[in-house]
């Protein structure tokens, strides 16, 4: 097990990269690493990330209470969306937020980074939605960012920057620079007559190459609700309207969700189910998990 100091030179690293990788200016950003279910590792407030030593770092609580800190040093003001993120995501152990500059332009202009033009992004971020705008330091943005954190690993945060988290430090440093890669790319296609995005086929063999890979974290290609998490290509027909409403959950690649739901409704209101369609629901569902 990495000892609390190693990660605390990790931060410092992590910090360096955000910083010499112009993805923070000045005193911007804050990095979080979850030691236990009740002591966190974070960046303090008023420091250049760029330039950051391990006696910078404090340790807080799970309600972000300083459990130890150095003299001068006080936890991010942000700490709060981190440990909501913690907080409603117990799969995760590392949050970054920083302000890379292309992807905070996508925030400000306010276009979510949902358009599918290159593998890479389509199988590690899926879609990148924007959560709405909250003051900095309130319990404003975590609340604004709670909604979507059962469907998304990144988010845009709405003329601010951009917010990652994965289940370590250097996995959600990397969606950090994998957003920012993808948000200059995406531009530049649009300086150039507009990117060519891949057709609904495409998209589902990218999610089914994620799901062989096994990769953790939430995306389009491993959540349904409506099969008890059970995948389903996410039809866009399964579960609450603002699930069907989130990006990357609106593509129907047939999974049948629509018939099981109505043939379930059938059964509950007395009125009775076409025995054809349920035994074409389950050759389905047995043809799915060979």
């Amino acid at each position: 097990m990495v000892n609390e100091m190693e990660i605390k030179k990790q931060i410092c690293e992590i910090g360096r990269r955000i910083y010499n990788r112009n993805m923070v200016a000045a005193n911007d950003g804050n990095i979080s690493v979850k030691l236990n279910d009740h002591e966190f590792l974070c960046t303090p407030t008023g420091v250049s990330k760029g330039f950051m030593t391990p006696e910078y770092i404090c340790k807080v609580d799970e309600n972000g209470d300083v459990i130890q800190a150095n003299k001068g040093f006080k936890p991010s003001s942000e700490i709060k969306m981190h440990m909501r993120v913690y907080q409603k995501r117990p799969d995760i152990g590392s949050v970054v937020h920083a302000h890379p500059t292309f992807a905070t332009a996508f925030a400000i202009a306010g276009i979510p980074l949902t358009q599918p033009i290159m593998p890479e992004a389509v199988i590690a971020l899926g879609c990148v939605p924007i959560a709405e705008y909250g003051t900095p330091s309130t319990m404003e943005i975590p609340d604004n960012l709670e909604k979507y954190l059962p469907y998304f690993d990144a988010v845009l945060l709405e003329n601010h920057g951009a917010l990652t988290w994965s289940t370590d430090l250097l996995a959600a440093y990397h969606k950090m620079e994998s957003l920012e890669f993808y948000a200059e790319l995406l531009y530049k296609s649009k300086m150039l007559g507009g990117p060519k995005e891949f057709d609904k086929e495409n998209i589902k063999k990218l999610y089914e190459i994620r799901r062989k890979f096994g990769l953790p974290g939430k995306h389009p290609a491993n959540l349904c609700l409506n099969k008890d998490g059970e995948n389903c290509h996410n039809c866009g027909s399964c579960g609450t309207a603002e699930y069907r409403n989130m990006p990357g959950y609106e593509y129907n690649f047939g999974c049948d969700c629509d018939r099981e739901t109505a043939s379930a409704s059938q059964s509950s209101s007395g009125t009775g189910t076409d025995t054809a369609l349920i035994a074409e629901i389950v050759r389905k569902v047995i043809a799915e998990m060979k």
